[in-house]
């Protein structure tokens, strides 16, 4: 039994329904109180889980879900996709209004002004416990956009949505549907974040290989695939982020409505406790996070993004991070990123809640 399945026991048949999210200080009250819980629970013994002692990544590192959070166990063949109950924040389809979505070059001025506001109110967060940002959004209904930060980040299981969207590009291209066993071992993968699936399915698109090929369709530009069965260990960049999240929810996309729809539908039903990141400005959400400890320097990788519905608009976010002294630390400082780059661009002051940590 290796270490990211010695913590966690299953689910069962399906996911426990996610209740409806709070909203407002609440919401941000419950979120900041399950984080403390779960790194409190690590501090009294609980070991964290590492995606990479099932060889994910480099020997060395270690990328690990919530202490406290259940897994599910890997699909089978014959596996069915988890469902979510009505009334959940999963449990829906994207927004009538979203459907214009064409993720569109904003005017060249206001993106400027943007990405001078966003990067002015990101360096507090910086000179606060070392955390390094980048910053990526954009307001598909105007195209209005704002990026900082250009370094690479390695995505830890940020990367399981580009292997998905690997996987639907491949069969799009071989005529055919997902198989019953890729469909449920792809919910597993995004909605519990089920490493033993991301490895299945990494093998599947042929590792690194048949992840560049379909970036080079997608158009990412700066993303290098992790080496071998590392998927973890892939690097990016926020604007490369938000150029997949294009594809994922754009209708201009390289998918198909009904591949983008399978996505979006999983990225809509995470698990409950996976709740946080840029949905902190977001009173709907579907998402996507992914953490990594580096063992040598014992420092946190803390990356989220995803398309949030926040000031009766829709935004496209990214924030990769690294250098966080803990986990609630860089959980902190991308959620404050996430509040900043949503209001660079409506051009209003960000609030300032606390970093943890």
């Amino acid at each position: 039994m290796t270490a990211h399945h010695a913590t966690r026991p299953p689910h069962g048949k399906g996911h426990a329904p996610v209740p409806p999210a709070p909203s407002g200080p609440v919401r941000a009250r419950l979120r900041r109180e399950r984080i403390r819980m779960a790194l409190a629970s690590s501090a009294a013994g609980v070991l964290l889980t590492g995606c990479f002692a099932a060889g994910h990544g480099a020997p060395d590192d270690r990328d690990g879900r919530p202490p406290a959070q259940n897994r599910a166990p890997a699909a089978t063949e014959d596996g069915k996709p988890a469902r979510a109950a009505q009334g959940s924040p999963g449990a829906r389809t994207p927004d009538a209004g979203d459907a214009g979505d064409v993720g569109g070059v904003g005017d060249a001025t206001d993106a400027t002004d943007a990405n001078s506001v966003l990067a002015r109110s990101l360096e507090p967060i910086r000179r606060k416990g070392g955390t390094r940002l980048s910053v990526a959004v954009l307001e598909p209904r105007t195209g209005r956009r704002a990026v900082s930060g250009s370094q690479t980040h390695i995505t830890a299981s940020l990367a399981k949505v580009n292997i998905l969207v690997t996987l639907l590009l491949q069969a799009q291209r071989e005529g055919r549907s997902l198989t019953s066993w890729e469909t449920s071992t792809a919910a597993s993968m995004i909605q519990s974040s089920d490493n033993a699936s991301a490895d299945a399915l990494w093998r599947r698109i042929g590792r690194g290989a048949g992840l560049t090929e379909a970036n080079k369709t997608l158009g990412l530009t700066s993303t290098q695939a992790g080496p071998g069965t590392h998927w973890g260990l892939t690097r990016t960049t926020a604007a490369d982020q938000l150029t997949l999240l294009t594809a994922v929810f754009a209708d201009n996309s390289p998918l198909s409505a009904s591949s983008r729809r399978l996505i979006q539908t999983f990225m809509g039903r995470i698990d409950a406790d996976q709740d946080w990141g840029v949905s902190a400005e977001g009173s709907r959400w579907q998402l996507k996070n992914g953490w990594l400890q580096r063992s040598v320097s014992q420092r946190w990788a803390i990356n989220s993004m995803g398309r949030v519905k926040a000031h009766g608009d829709t935004y496209y976010l990214a924030v990769l991070s690294h250098g966080s002294p803990t986990m609630s630390h860089g959980i902190s400082a991308v959620e404050r990123a996430a509040r900043s780059a949503v209001h660079a661009l409506r051009g209003t002051p960000a609030p300032v809640p606390p970093i943890i940590g």
